[in-house]
């Protein structure tokens, strides 16, 4: 059993509980107010915007989602400006907040997350790329549509390991979807994200791993207190001539190492 499933927070009782009870009920009801002026803008603001105001609303909007939660964040490092790969471990569903709130970015999802109430529409603004994963040749089709975003200039994201980890390393990074890095050819980001709080180095509240429910994931982060979100933000990796197997090697190493300093 992983380090973080063995440290996983049981959850407020007694006194916590009623004290964490109206801190989680606030900041809900400011997350989905939150939700609900993006959802707003979405229409209204986001189509006149160009590429850079693009930017400065989604850092604005996931930084002070991330305030909202709670959540400090803390960067180490700067993304180089235009087309990329950003490549990162996988520990939650916050990563996409934590990554857009210093690089923003176009993500690879499943195409169900489109038809989710006010979320699905947020996500789909944002420029989304959806992936059936019914169909086994929809990869091919998203690959391209990945190499055609960096030809134009935009940031792509990707979580190579495909799942969520426990935050204290990382699993094997699959090459796929690296093959759209080399085929625009557009350079990769490596990002390394970890989750700390007042008790851990390693957070287990942030790690959405196991059985762990969407909702019970949420709790835990809403009741909590002192939950940091470092992201540290390596140096380019040019992909010239590269073999995408040999290159998820060397980001899966480079990400590894460079966790395991920040874990320490």
């Amino acid at each position: 059993m992983s380090a973080a499933l063995e440290e996983r927070p049981p959850g407020p009782s007694g006194l916590g509980l009623i004290l964490a009870v109206p801190l989680a009920a606030w900041r809900l009801l400011r997350v989905l107010l939150h939700v609900l002026v993006g959802y707003v803008r979405s229409y209204v603001i986001w189509p006149g915007l160009d590429e850079h105001g693009w930017h400065a609303e989604t850092i604005n909007w996931s930084r002070q989602l991330l305030h909202i939660l709670g959540i400090r964040l803390e960067v180490q490092g700067q993304a180089r400006p235009g087309a990329k790969l950003v490549v990162a471990n996988h520990v939650s569903w916050l990563d996409i907040v934590a990554i857009n709130s210093v690089v923003p970015s176009r993500f690879v999802s499943k195409a169900e997350v489109a038809k989710w109430p006010l979320v699905g529409r947020l996500v789909t603004a944002a420029g989304t790329l959806y992936l059936v994963r019914e169909r086994r040749r929809d990869a091919m089709r998203v690959l391209g549509l990945m190499s055609q975003a960096m030809r134009e200039g935009h940031t792509v994201a990707v979580f190579p390991e495909g799942t969520t980890g426990d935050g204290h390393d990382v699993m094997h990074f699959h090459a796929n979807l690296l093959q759209a890095a080399i085929d625009a050819p557009a350079p990769v980001q490596p990002v390394v994200l970890r989750y700390s709080d007042p008790r851990h180095a390693v957070s287990p509240i942030a790690a959405y791993v196991g059985d762990t429910t969407l909702m019970q994931s949420l709790w835990w982060v809403v009741t909590a207190r002192g939950l940091c979100v470092h992201a540290r933000i390596l140096p380019l990796q040019a992909v010239t001539h590269a073999d995408r197997r040999a290159l998820a090697e060397l980001l899966q190493a480079q990400v590894s190492e460079t966790l395991q300093r920040l874990n320490h």
